[in-house]
């Protein structure tokens, strides 16, 4: 009877302690205006680039719902705030460059495997991997260049 009370009492505290937390300020879920346009090789290559990337290295990120429960929220916007300075094909602002890229891609760094778990359609096959990397490398990727850009920056608000 002591061991349970003690279990209903941890469990309290965990599911207390997971709605307190939601009040605590995080990172804001923002999607900044697109100011560049990358110019893709073909409809194909800008689907999968979309497919795959766009939700991290972009300013046109589909927020998933637990985007929005915290603590998983802070790592979301985590991973999406580190992926724009990476590389943003909104405002063509980043340090990759297309070799970089198609080595990640090849290597299966790109997408991340976390990422993959919530978001199958980015887990391209090996054809659309092969078209990805031909799109890239006839594109005028540059992954440099653009604006300087304040618009990536992380602002404090809800988590």
């Amino acid at each position: 009877m002591k061991f349970r009370n003690i279990v209903f009492a941890v469990i309290g505290i965990i599911v207390v302690g997971l709605i307190l937390i939601q009040f605590v300020p995080g990172y804001a879920r923002t999607n900044p205006p697109v100011t560049y346009q990358m110019q893709w090789s073909s409809p194909e290559t800008e689907q999968l680039m979309r497919q795959a990337c766009y939700d991290c290295h972009s300013n046109e990120t589909r927020w998933p719902w637990y985007a929005s429960i915290a603590p998983v929220s802070w790592l979301v916007v985590r991973d999406v705030n580190e992926g724009r300075d990476a590389l943003n094909f909104s405002t063509g602002r980043g340090e990759l460059e297309a070799e970089d890229l198609i080595n990640e891609l090849r290597e299966g760094e790109m997408p991340p495997s976390i990422y993959l778990i919530t978001h199958g359609d980015a887990n391209l096959n090996a054809d659309q991997k092969t078209t990805l990397i031909a799109g890239i490398q006839t594109s005028s990727f540059t992954g440099a260049g653009g604006e300087s850009d304040e618009d990536n920056e992380t602002g404090e608000g809800d988590s």
